[in-house]
């Protein structure tokens, strides 16, 4: 008989469908117009009903079938009983097919630890920017990303009536990612995206240090990585405080998985034990390609005033 799948394809493969679950439930939520929107820290750290459901949805699901793997989400959440329409069962066949990398076949579950964002680009939701929004779901290992699945709920959304909406992004180190079409920037361009609503002197002034040929302006980190890995940026660069381990683990180990680089602005890599503080204070840089162009190039006044 074959043997089951390692736990982390097995693992990966629920994530899969959780995300397109959790899909489900952002766009429901925007399709019946009561966003249910709560300021967490102020006007730019919003909460809606949709983090909420999503993050209830996700965490519930992966831990009812993996109850010893840490999960980690963004919202504080009470934990009171799920409600079972919210649970997701399902798996990604093909992912299952997969082989699992050697380094990773004696995984044991409490060994996993599972990041969370149930809607990254919260702020950009509400105001109708839907493409930039997405679901992160990242999946460590010894400290290190190793897998994550991003969901892009709007995919697609301007693209007319009978168009398939929303697309599911998957990766793992070491069997690559999937569900788009690797592109490299430009060669020769400097493209940079960044933040659109928690920009500082400090994030402008460290752009213009790198004299970019343009400037993306849009919100979401996993939207961000997207740009990366779909040749519409060369690099991502926030010299600032504010992203927290959620944004992060799953779009570096889809990046990762394609040969790209995430580091904050110093170039020291993020841990993702699930120990570690949850904000990266020292800000991100992250590339496809060419990452020490910009890494050399990041002004020592900027490094100075983020301190990892």
């Amino acid at each position: 008989s074959m043997a089951s799948p390692a736990l982390l394809m097995r693992v990966v493969a629920s994530a899969y469908s959780v995300a397109e679950k959790a899909a489900t439930i952002v766009r429901n939520v925007m399709a019946a117009g009561d966003l249910g929107i709560v300021e967490k820290t102020g006007a730019n750290d919003l909460q809606t009903k949709a983090d909420r459901l999503v993050q209830m949805s996700i965490c519930a699901s992966l831990a009812r079938k993996f109850p010893k793997v840490t999960i980690i989400g963004e919202e504080e959440l009470p934990t009171d009983e799920v409600n079972e329409e919210l649970i997701e069962d399902g798996h990604c066949e093909e992912i299952l097919k997969k082989t699992c990398p050697a380094q990773y076949t004696g995984i044991k579950e409490e060994e996993l630890v599972i990041w969370v964002d149930p809607l990254d680009g919260t702020k950009e939701y509400t105001e109708g920017l839907l493409d930039h929004v997405t679901v992160l779901i990242g999946i460590a290992y010894g400290g290190k990303a190793i897998a994550g699945v991003i969901n892009q709920p709007y995919y697609n959304y301007e693209a007319g009536a009978d168009a398939v909406l929303g697309r599911t992004i998957w990766g793992v180190l070491g069997i690559g990612a999937f569900g788009f079409q690797l592109t490299e920037a430009p060669a020769g361009k400097h493209i940079i995206v960044t933040t659109r609503s928690h920009s500082s002197a400090l994030v402008n002034d460290c752009i213009s240090a790198l004299k970019p040929d343009s400037v993306i302006r849009v919100g979401g980190a996993g939207n961000k990585i997207i740009q990366l890995i779909e040749g519409k940026a060369s690099a991502y660069i926030f010299a600032s405080p504010g992203c927290k381990k959620w944004d992060t683990c799953a779009p570096e180990a889809i990046l990762h998985a394609v040969g790209g680089k995430i580091t904050d602005i110093h170039g020291n890599s993020f841990q993702y034990n699930k120990e570690v503080k949850h904000m990266n204070s020292a800000g991100v840089l992250a590339t496809l390609r060419n990452y020490d162009y910009y890494a050399s190039r990041i002004p020592n006044a900027v490094k100075q005033s983020l301190v990892p």
